[in-house]
């Protein structure tokens, strides 16, 4: 791949306040890559869109909503070219959701929890990296709880750990798992269309109408759900494992700023290692600092076999 010309950036914090389901951490996490991608991997400021929940999160002019974070992706998407280098980090809820596809009635899919709940799913994310130009890159890193295999159909080149194979929570007064149980996120929704049913997706379309996540918009034997993996641009640094929660830590100690743990894991090694690492060093290093800090979630790196050795954000 030829060295990235322009670099652009989302960064999604959402930190939902004064919910039931509030985070400390996920805007400092956004702010902080924003700082390493200027000073560090050579981005624009003004190639950098940042969406948080909270008026004092870095000048975000508008909400992290279902509808707005696609809109920014699909905006970056329209503007690259070959050679360009796309990032997109969230840090926020996540969740699983049954799976719609046909002959998988027990599997289960993941989805990230944008501020107003309108679910942005693996089939979305799958849909902005087969829309990138070739040549270009687009790697997105998620701090979200089921993060593993955000990106349907990426191939699994870092997986599940062979010792912790069960969901994990939170273990400290200060730690909170960044997940929304389905059930939550059902109800929820229902409380937003008053309609009783148990399917999450005629919910989903009721409220958000062509907004929704096209995983629910696509007829459930849509042909690109059965089409066999391709060597692609996508790269996706996950959190945790599919099945393991991301931890949220608020620190009680005055003066430090809350974080989410992989996203501060990140920035640990990145600090820690100068010079040019790669996708997989990125996440097996990230491992292991969130291992001595006795933090049981595992990073995990899905991509193309060409693009697990390649530098992090084709650092210059």
């Amino acid at each position: 791949m030829e060295q990235g010309k322009k670099r652009m950036g989302v960064l999604v914090g959402c930190n939902y306040p004064k919910t039931r389901y509030e985070l400390h951490g996920c805007i400092n996490d956004v702010l902080a890559m924003r700082d390493t991608l200027v000073t560090r991997f050579g981005f624009e400021p003004s190639y950098i869109e940042v969406l948080t929940d909270e008026p004092s999160g870095g000048g975000s002019l508008a909400m992290p909503t279902g509808a707005n974070i696609k809109k920014a992706l699909d905006s970056m998407v329209d503007q690259a070219e070959s050679g360009d280098v796309l990032f997109f980090h969230y840090s926020g809820h996540g969740t699983r959701i049954p799976s719609v596809k046909p002959f998988h009635p027990l599997s289960q899919d993941e989805a990230i929890v944008p501020c107003d709940f309108n679910l942005i799913t693996d089939v979305d994310f799958r849909q902005v990296v087969d829309r990138m130009p070739k040549g270009a890159s687009f790697t997105i890193l998620s701090d979200s709880c089921h993060s593993g295999g955000l990106i349907d159909k990426e191939k699994e080149q870092i997986g599940p750990s062979s010792l912790h194979s069960t969901t994990t929570t939170a273990t400290s007064p200060s730690q909170k798992p960044k997940m929304i149980p389905f059930e939550a996120v059902q109800q929820h929704l229902s409380s937003l269309t008053n309609i009783n049913t148990s399917d999450i997706g005629t919910h989903l379309l009721a409220h958000f109408g062509g907004d929704a996540s096209l995983k629910f918009r696509l007829p459930p034997t849509a042909k690109d759900w059965f089409e066999s993996p391709r060597t692609d641009s996508g790269i996706l640094l996950s959190g945790c494992q599919t099945n393991e929660t991301s931890a949220d830590m608020n620190p009680t100690m005055i003066g430090e700023k809350a974080y989410g743990a992989f996203s501060n894991a990140v920035q640990t090694v990145l600090k820690e290692n100068l010079g040019k690492l790669s996708n997989k060093e990125v996440v097996m290093l990230a491992r292991k600092a969130l291992q001595a800090q006795h933090f049981e979630q595992h990073p995990c790196l899905y991509c193309s076999d060409e693009n697990v050795d390649a530098a992090f954000l084709l650092q210059p």
